[in-house]
């Protein structure tokens, strides 16, 4: 690790240039061993998925300095660095012609916005070498194109080749194979999959990638980084060269993010009073490989400002997030229900995403919150031709961000905060009429808020109920624990509310969807009896709830009322 020391550490956040953290004297935490992984990877083309904010520009930065042919002299920059001490790497030290490209920016509402910007990232790119143009090494049709790239004006055929062919002109005047390092390779695609573009973004990226990277003779190394491995179909078919790392594989799991040791130095060094344990609560949990990581970002803010608090969740959009857990059905939520409580739940890994199938395959949606950084994946074994993981909530700044959404789903759907709180007091009251208008409203609200990409989206009740002990959940921790679909006495209740210590309130409902030639009433009277008859209160009578309220309720349609039947007691019912 290099860089000040002491209290007057120079953090530097949000900064992600090599260079300008090491002239600067800025706080650089020594990776380089990364450069020395890269190097010695076998593959000719490899991919770096890891989440968002863990220091992926950085290393591909610090990559590119080590390896560019450049003009000035460079080795300072890296002179007590863990890379300049193996000496065996210097004969790689500015010897390469490199391509440094970062589509962190290109998320734009249209395929016509997000060609333009690529063409223009392109044409930047060009520019750069624009020297080409002067050594007579390229024919008049390349120098053709060459032009028509710095001007961005090239034809879509022409940019589908602009790295390909830019590597043939680098080639042939510095007589050395050329490096190609792309940062946040994926964010056009999870711009386009968000904005109804997919297909067209796919074709493109697919060319313009497979291009550059299959086959390419004037190819030394290539690395990407981004947070997914998109799936091979989708936009590496062909590229047989490619060696994937995810955050499951061992090589480089300290290259992204922070280790206990580095955290415990930085600590040190940047004078922090609060407890290490602490840290590691709030952000500590990931596992890359068989690492145990930090979140990185969030250390180093945490660091600036002398407490833990939240900030990774805050430098990125939660939205896809909070709609793929709205839109599934009944069992995602009662797993979800057990990673708020601190379990783990085992689940098949798919590492290859296809984005459409997040909405429709819950195991593809369980790997893509694991490789955005919301799970941690722990006890993996292959099973048969899968792999199979324990996932869990990593630590106490993710777990945040799950209450969050639930929080802001049921402040939204009954209309604010208050509506909340008058919720949960009627539900503790067994306020069956107060209750009843507010899940009205939660039934009726809910279509608005979930209307995305100006297509609604129809949430059976069945959902919405989901969501909404969800949202109880995250509401009334700590004093209560809110459990759904769980044994109690002869059968499984919808909901129950337990109180903490005994001589709490504790609620148990049970909630019917009329059926096809059943009216309303009798739904509603069928509820009752199944709480009465299963004896759904021993829970509570156990944990010495008073008073116990049951409470039924019946839907018929997503936009009709739920009709309420209740009765309270503290006693055991009357035998049956």
């Amino acid at each position: 690790m290099s860089g000040a020391s002491g209290p007057s550490l120079a953090l530097s956040i949000g900064a992600s240039d090599f260079r300008t953290l090491r002239e600067q004297g800025r706080l650089y935490v020594d990776k380089t061993a990364f450069i020395a992984r890269v190097l010695d990877d076998p593959g000719a083309v490899i991919l770096l998925p890891r989440p968002r904010r863990f220091g992926k520009t950085t290393n591909l930065s610090t990559l590119r300095y080590f390896l560019e042919k450049a003009d000035d002299d460079r080795s300072p920059l890296f002179a007590d660095l863990a890379v300049w001490r193996e000496t065996r790497l210097r004969e790689h030290f500015g010897r390469y012609p490199v391509l440094w490209l970062t589509f962190k920016d290109v998320k734009k509402p249209t395929w016509d916005a997000c060609f333009a910007l690529t063409r223009e990232l392109l044409g930047e790119l060009y520019a750069q070498h624009r020297y080409l143009l002067d050594d007579e090494l390229l024919t008049s049709d390349e120098a053709a194109i060459f032009r028509e790239l710095l001007a961005q004006r090239a034809a879509p055929s022409h940019c589908e080749l602009a790295l390909r062919n830019l590597c043939r002109f680098l080639r042939r005047h510095h007589r050395q194979p050329v490096v190609i390092l792309i940062d946040e390779y994926d964010t056009p695609i999870h711009a386009a999959f968000s904005a109804g573009y997919y297909d067209q973004a796919i074709d493109f990226f697919r060319t313009l990638l497979g291009a550059a990277l299959k086959d390419n003779e004037d190819l030394f190394k290539g690395v990407l980084t981004g947070i997914l491995r998109i799936a091979k179909e989708s936009i590496f078919s062909g590229l047989n060269n490619l060696r994937v790392y995810s955050l499951l594989h061992p090589r480089y799991g300290d290259s992204f993010g922070f280790t206990e040791a580095e955290v415990a130095d930085l600590a040190a060094r940047a004078g922090y009073r609060g407890e290490l344990a602490e840290l590691r609560d709030w952000y500590n949990g990931y596992l890359f490989g068989d690492t145990v990581i930090y979140n990185p970002w969030s250390i180093l803010n945490a660091l600036a400002d002398g407490r833990c608090s939240v900030y990774w969740v805050n430098t990125g959009s939660n939205d896809l997030i909070d709609e793929l857990l709205m839109r599934q059905g009944a069992s995602p939520h009662e797993d979800i229900e057990r990673l708020l409580r601190g379990e783990g739940i085992r689940k098949p890994i798919v590492e290859n995403t296809v984005l459409r199938d997040v909405y429709l395959d819950e195991d593809a949606m369980w790997s893509f919150l694991l490789f955005c950084g919301y799970l941690k994946a722990s006890e993996v074994r292959r099973e048969e031709v899968r792999e199979i993981a324990t996932l869990s909530i990593p630590n106490s700044e993710v777990r945040e961000v799950f209450h969050g959404l639930f929080r802001t789903w049921l402040r939204r759907g009954l209309g604010g905060e208050r509506e909340v709180e008058g919720l949960t007091r009627a539900l503790l009251a067994g306020d069956t009429e107060a209750v009843e208008q507010r899940l009205a409203r939660l039934l009726t609200e809910s279509a608005s808020y979930f209307d995305t990409a100006g297509n609604a989206v129809e949430m059976p009740p069945e959902q919405v109920y989901h969501a909404f002990v969800l949202g109880l959940l995250v509401h009334l921790q700590p004093q209560y624990l809110v459990r759904s679909n769980r044994e109690s006495g002869q059968g499984r209740f919808d909901v129950m509310i337990v109180p903490r210590s005994a001589g709490g309130p504790g609620v148990v409902l049970e909630l019917k969807v009329k059926k096809k030639g059943e009216t309303l009433k009798q739904a509603l009277a069928k509820a009752l009896q199944q709480i009465e008859t299963q004896d759904y209160a021993a829970e509570l009578r156990a944990v010495g709830a008073s008073p116990i309220h049951k409470l039924a309720f019946a839907f018929d349609g997503k936009a009709t009322a739920a009709a309420p039947c209740c009765r309270s007691s503290t006693s055991r019912p009357a035998s049956r």
